[in-house]
Order: C-alpha cells, then structure tokens, then sequence
C-alpha cells in the first residue's frame, strides 16, 4: 500500500491517486480542500529526499519555476519543504505526453501539425530563457497534449536539479540522452540553445517518425551526438517541405553558434514558414570536410552553417582544385600527341563533306522534325525562361491553376504532349498546380460555438462536440479558444477542437436541507446561500407532510450548486381528502315523556324510531303518572309509542344539539 494515498499534506491537500512515477518522483493526484480544486502533487523520492543538498536546491529551483506564467508551461502552484520530504503543487493535466501522442499516430506526425506542437514549445523555452530559466530536459516524455490541441512542457527546473552532479550515462538515461544537446553529452557549459538543440530533435523525430540517432546504449547515442550529423529530413521523407527542414538543422546544429541565437529568432523562422511555406531558408547543415592529402597544405573554409548550398558548393570544388598540384606531372614530348590531333581532324572532315554532299541533294531533304520538350512535372516559372529546355518553343497558361496536390505552379498537362514531333516551334499551353486545397483557419475566439462550428464545417473542415470550461472573460456559449490558432493553413478533413466558455468559474457548495421548514423558512435560507428560488408548487397533497411545509426540494440536499442556482420547491396542502373515510355525525340524546292511564294496572310501554324498537318497559300505573322515554340519534326519525300494544303516541323526531342541551322535547 503507498504510504501516501490519503494522506493530508500540510492540512490541505488530500492524496487520492498514484497517477505516474519516474526516476526522481512520484506524481500523485490529489485535492486541495482550500480551493476545492484537483492538483498534481510531485514528491521526491526517499533516496534523494535524504540528501540535504539536493533537497536545497530542488526547492530553490522549483521556487524559481513558480514564477512562470505562460499557457504551453505547466503551472506550479505550491512549493512545499518539510522535516519528511520536499514537494510541488502542479496543475493538474487531463492529457497525454507528446511522446504518447505520438506512438497513437504511429511515430509521424502531418508536418502541419508538427509546425503547431513545436511552435507553442518555442513559445514556452522563449518564455522560461527571458527568465533565466533553461529547462535541460526537453523531450516528448516532458511535453502534454491536451485535449484541445495545446501543449504544454511539463518538468521545468526539475532537470536543472537533477543534472547538477556529474554522472555517467547509463541505460537509464537512454530516453533522455536522444535529444540532449552536443555540449550536454560532452559535459560543458550549456545555455539556452541546448534547449533548442532539443527542441529541434524533437521536431525531427515528429515529421521523420524517427530520431536522429540510435544506439545500444546512452553512451554510444551521445557519442553520435557530438561526432556525428544525422540524415536530413527530406533524405527520409521528400514531401517534407525544404523550409521545415532547414529550420530542423538549423535547431540541431552541433556547434552551439551555428544554431537559432535565441528562441525568438526560431519563433520567427517558423512564423514565417506558416504564413509561406514555400520559402527558402538558404540554410543546410553543415557537413565534415573532405580528407586532406598527405603532405598537401590545410585549407580553410568558412563554418558550412553560415554559407549557402551554391557557396558551400563553390567553396568545396576550389578547395580539390588547390589541392592538385599540377606543377608535379611529368614531363612528356608532345608532337606525337600533335600528329594524332591531326589525323583525327582530317578523318571527320571527310565525314561532315559526304554528309554534306548527301544533305544538300533536293532528293534527299525531308522537312525538319522538332520534338517538344518534356513540361509536366515541372514548376511553370523555372521553365519560361529556359531557353535550353524550351529549344525555341514558348510556353503559355491555359485556363485557371488547378487544385492538386503538387506544389503550386506545377505543370500537369502539356498541349501538344511531350515527345510529340512538329514541324516549327509555336507555343505549348500548360495547365498548372494551384497546390493543394487549404483552408486558412478563420477568427472564432469569442464568438458564438454553434455559428462558428457551423463556419467550420462549411468550409470542409471536422468539428466535433466542444469541451466546455469556466471562463471569467468569455461569456458562456462563446469560444475561447480552437485547436488551431487564426490564420493557421489547414486541409480539407482537418478536425479542429473548440473549447466553449461554461461561464464564471463559481465555487461549488453543497445544498442546504429545507425539507419539512415551512415556506416562509425555506425562503429565508435559500437567499441566505444566494440562491434563488425556482418553480414553487403550492398545491401537492401529503399524507406525511404538515400543511403548509415543504415536501421536495431540487437540487437535493447536499448536492454540489453555485450561488445563483435556482431551488425548486414542493409545499404540502396535507391529506388529499377524497381519501378520508366519512365523517359521522355525532349522535344526540333526548327523553321524551309519554302520560301513562290511571287505571291502576301495569303496562308495557314500547317506542320505535323508524320501525326499529329503541325501548320496552313495564309501569305501575298506580305508581307513576308518565313514562319517561329516554332516545339516542341523528338527523331525523318518525317516533312511534305504544302502551299495551296499543298507539299511545306518533310523531316526527329532529335530533339537535339545541334540544338537547335545553332539555326541551324536540321540534315535532
């Protein structure tokens, strides 16, 4: 079990997850409980957290790296020292590395896009240089692609730390030592543009597919290294455009003054090849000198980098010239060289006059043939002029350029065709190459998603659902930023990433419990966490829940909301009353006297209310003068009373309240 997993450093940040491990670290992913916000957490590991030394100056530096500010770096939040381990707050990447992305698309990338990747790392070295910072470790392990496109380099001072100490390179350094710089290997002085020379590895490895360099082992790689100049680009691939590749071997110049003198001046080379990318560098790599012959004189020629391809060139054909000494050939008679001249001139004399005598002959001349020359194939401005090519022919443009995938200006049709024989010159009408469709990706930050995805799509172009973050700049809805940067070149098909503003970035709190509170209660709270109230139904019936008090609520209790989230609320009218039994009605008592004979005898006194006997009883007429009947009910009922059988009495009884409590007979 990691001894770090839920732990709380510092009482803040709450270990959740190991999310990757290196040489000199662990990152674990993790929770600041202040800002409520996920972090990536970077702790040394033991066997370096015990040297004090090291502990110092990884603090220093990380402290340094806290100051950059820039969207390709990854940010640092915290830096933290304590008696246990040193450590730093990071930001926190929902991404890949470059190298990763990579490996998916199968080592190459679309120079189009190896242009975007390296010019926002161009950015990020600029930005940390201007600050003294270098980073040492450039490479794709270091660089995340996020999900929108960006990059950013990742590790920052974390180098600079770590290669303090001289060290042999081993087979752990391997997936470093492919991009580290000439000096590097060597162990000098280095300065910013050894993170160049890395940057332009990884530029090489990003439109070859493969790096610059393999070995066995870190030494013989490093070896290459500082001895050694890699394949040109364009060797591996020709589609590579001449430009993008000077810029590459410009980078990855071994001598430190041959390459860019910062990475502005690189930020600039490749601004320019986005906006043309036929322009022409004038800038190849420099190349070993040719073996000198024993005993012959050194000759000195002007570092290659600095040189065009036609002066290098020039250069290099004086250079074997000086080295021939022709003072040194032997001496030798020359008059029999003379007469063998001379009977050579005099055999082809004899030659061109029959020839000539055979021409001339009216019999034997036919009309001159002229072939036309091969156009296609070729660019339309290297041709016009060529004189030697075109033999007396002309060359004229037929219709509108086509779009094709050859370079623009391209010849692709030829009319008459090549090898075709005429009998005059004229002119040869060529089509030619608009180059390839491209699409100049147009301004969209700030603007409505929707009309810019539907923008997009109309000009060819893929755009998939946006991903959404909070933006305290950008109105919800409105793009903040794509994949592609304005007035960058794209093909059709290309998929473009939007990213759209979900609005401010508000913090979470959890919802309050207003269930049961009435709703004059469940009001107050509710504006007392800034929220507003929502829908409010006031007419839903609970057997469970007092009239006038809330049954529901959304959102639910303790779920995360923003201020401003409305509630909506249900209040209970109480039990739906078409579910109740009937209600009875209370029953009345009431004594009804009926006047008895005066015979002297007994006799039985009945009473019935509505048919039902309700009273029986026998009386001493001698004894007693009436008969006090005593009656239970409700509402209505006809009375009857009979003394020995016999209707003594009949009437309609109104059971009240009133008669009741007045003791009075009732109402007949």
């Amino acid at each position: 079990m990691d001894p770090y997993i839920g732990k709380l450093l510092d009482n803040r940040y709450e270990i959740l997850e190991l999310i990757g491990s290196g040489g000199m670290a662990r990152v674990y992913k993790a929770r600041c409980h202040r800002l409520n916000r996920l972090v990536a957490i970077k702790i040394l590991r033991d066997e370096l957290a015990s040297d004090a030394e090291f502990r110092r100056r990884f603090h220093d530096e990380s402290q340094a790296v806290a100051m950059l500010s820039h969207p390709n770096i990854v940010a640092v939040y915290d830096v933290s020292r304590s008696s246990e381990f040193e450590y730093i707050v990071m930001e926190l990447i929902d991404g890949i590395t470059l190298k990763q992305y990579m490996q998916k698309k199968g080592n190459k990338l679309n120079w189009r896009e190896a242009l975007h990747f390296i010019t926002q790392i161009t950015k990020a070295l600029g930005h940390a240089h201007s600050r003294g910072i270098i980073h040492r470790d450039i490479k794709p392990h270091n660089i995340m692609v996020l999900r929108d496109g960006s990059v950013k380099v990742a590790d920052f001072g974390i180098a600079r730390v770590s290669s303090g100490g001289h060290s042999t390179l081993t087979q752990e350094a391997l997936g470093s030592v492919h991009y580290i710089s000439p000096e590097q290997a060597r162990g000098s002085h280095i300065d910013a543009r050894s993170d160049l020379y890395s940057a332009g590895v990884v530029l090489y490895e990003m439109i070859t597919g493969r790096l610059p360099f393999e070995g066995d082992n870190a030494v013989s790689v490093a070896i290459q290294h500082i001895n050694s100049i890699p394949l040109s680009p364009r060797e591996l691939d020709s589609t590579i455009p001449e430009a993008l590749e000077a810029i590459t071997m410009r980078a990855m110049a071994p001598n430190p003054d041959d390459r860019y003198p910062s990475a502005d001046f690189m930020l600039a080379d490749l601004e320019e090849f986005r906006k043309n990318p036929n322009i022409n560098f004038d800038y190849s790599p420099a190349e070993p000198l040719p073996m000198e012959p024993d005993g012959d004189r050194t000759q000195v020629m002007p570092a290659a980098s600095s040189l065009s391809r036609r002066e290098r060139d020039r250069e290099r054909d004086r250079y074997r010239e000086d080295d021939y000494d022709y003072d040194e050939r032997p001496a030798t008679s020359p008059w029999p060289i003379v007469a063998a001249i001379a009977v050579i001139l005099a055999f082809v004399a004899g030659i061109f006059f029959f020839l000539y005598q055979i021409l001339m002959n009216p019999a034997t001349q036919t009309p001159e043939q002229i072939t036309v020359p091969t156009l296609t194939g070729k660019l339309y401005e290297a041709v016009q002029d060529d004189e030697k090519l075109l033999n007396g022919f002309t060359v004229t443009i037929s219709g509108d350029p086509r779009v094709n995938d050859a370079e623009e200006g391209t010849i692709l049709e030829q009319t008459p065709a090549a090898g075709e024989k005429v009998d005059e010159t004229g002119a040869i009408s060529v089509v030619v190459s608009a180059g390839p469709q491209v699409i100049i990706m147009p301004p969209v930050e700030n603007r409505g998603w929707r009309d810019v995805m539907l923008e997009l799509k109309d000009m060819g172009l893929m755009v998939p659902a946006p991903q959404y973050e909070p933006s305290d700049e950008v109105e919800k809805d409105n793009v903040i930023r794509a994949s592609y940067p304005e007035g960058f070149t794209l093909s059709p098909g290309d998929e473009v990433l939007l990213t759209v503003s979900s609005g401010k970035d508000e913090q979470e709190f959890r919802m309050p419990l207003v269930e049961g509170l009435t709703l004059e209660n469940a009001l107050s709270t509710i504006k007392t966490y800034n929220l507003e109230p929502g829908n409010i139904d006031e007419k839903v019936y609970s057997d469970d829940v007092e009239e006038g008090r809330i049954i529901t609520q959304y959102p639910e209790f303790n779920a995360m909301v923003t201020e401003g989230t409305k509630v909506n609320l249900q209040v209970s009218m109480g039990p739906d009353p078409s579910t109740l039994p009937p209600e009875e009605p209370d029953e009345v008592h009431l004594t009804i006297p009926v006047p008895l004979p005066a015979t002297g005898e007994i006799v039985t006194v009945r009473a019935t209310l509505d048919g039902v006997e309700v009273y029986n009883q026998d009386y001493d007429t001698a004894m007693e003068a009436a008969a006090e009947i005593p009656l239970t009910g409700t509402g209505t009922k006809h009375l009857v009373v009979y003394i020995n059988d016999s209707i003594a009495k009949q009437e309609t009884i109104v059971f009240t309240h009133e008669s009741s409590s007045s003791g009075q007979t009732p109402e007949t």
